[in-house]
């Protein structure tokens, strides 16, 4: 089929590159405009658009794509459909209505669960099992689409939202090439989703990882997952800012001001919390390489008593 396809982080590369693979005519990629990367603020490409260059495939990289004038410049492709996954943009109806089979979104969760950003990271931090991608055929809401299939994946207990975003990326590819066969020789099916049992998750910005150790271990050790490695937890050590990017539940018992660090020994930091006790395992303080709470304790006096946060 004649694509134009739309995406902007490593999320949706892979699924970019299985369409070309397929032999899909990948006609315009479009993506979010370049951004200034580091101190010197020079202009970095987003991901896809370094695929679709490396593939000779005409790019377009509109602030505002719901303007009149982006409108038209994409309906002189004549495409097909359209292939979103993590563009970055809401989509006018103009352009939902604009191709012979409509717009499709890879969403990363299995709908109507967690539609909005982030559902990668909320499924982690919500201890959920299960998780999924779900193709669906766009309509004007945010994730409201109906549903064209669904395909599961299991969360294992040391997952990061990091290794899930990266398991989930093959997972995508492969389920949106499996619906684009299924459009193009008429058998796909859409089916309605249940909007009573929607839930809807937020962006996650670099403060929803300061740590608040009234939680209980377990939370806190899921949200240290589920924010590896971006935007990653934090606390507060010594008045420094204190990364901890792999912890691990020890207790379930109550024994002391949540916050407090109950034991330093060898190669072992433990944090009492408003329920349990977390054991620190790969630390990171402000300055300083990310590294075990082993090497880090031998470099750092951590006195038992301290108080995190």
């Amino acid at each position: 089929m004649k694509v134009i396809f739309m995406g902007t982080p490593d999320f949706a590369v892979g699924t970019l590159e299985a369409i070309i693979e397929a032999g899909h005519e990948v006609v315009l990629v479009v993506t979010q405009p370049d951004k200034p990367k580091g101190r010197s603020g020079a202009l970095q490409f987003p991901p896809v658009k370094e695929c679709a260059v490396a593939h000779g495939i005409e790019v377009f990289q509109p602030t505002k794509i719901r303007l009149e004038e982006n409108v038209e410049f994409l309906r002189k492709y004549e495409a097909d459909i359209f292939v979103v996954a993590a563009f970055g943009q809401i989509l006018p109806k103009s352009i939902l209505d604009m191709p012979k089979h409509g717009c499709i979104n890879v969403h990363a969760s299995l709908l109507p669960k967690y539609r909005g950003a982030a559902p990668i990271q909320w499924a982690v931090i919500n201890g959920d099992p299960v998780t999924g991608v779900t193709i669906q055929q766009m309509d004007i809401g945010v994730d409201t689409g109906d549903i064209i299939l669904t395909k599961e994946l299991a969360i294992a207990e040391d997952e990061t939202g990091g290794g899930l975003f990266d398991k989930l990326a093959v997972v995508g590819a492969e389920a949106c090439l499996e619906a684009l066969e299924q459009i193009a020789n008429g058998t796909a099916t859409r089916t309605p989703q249940n909007h009573d049992e929607a839930t809807h998750v937020s962006m996650i910005s670099k403060e929803f990882g300061n740590i608040d150790w009234n939680k209980s271990a377990v939370e806190i050790e899921r949200l240290i997952r589920g924010l590896n490695p971006w935007p990653s937890a934090y606390t507060k050590l010594d008045g420094k800012t204190f990364k901890i990017w792999k912890a691990k539940v020890v207790s379930e018992e109550m024994a002391d001001a949540a916050g407090r660090v109950i034991r330093v020994d060898k190669g072992v930091m433990e944090v009492q919390t408003g329920k349990g006790v977390l054991s620190l395992l790969e630390v990171q303080l402000e300055g300083k390489k990310r590294m075990e709470v082993d090497a880090f304790l031998r470099g750092y006096k951590v006195e038992q008593g301290s108080v995190l946060g």
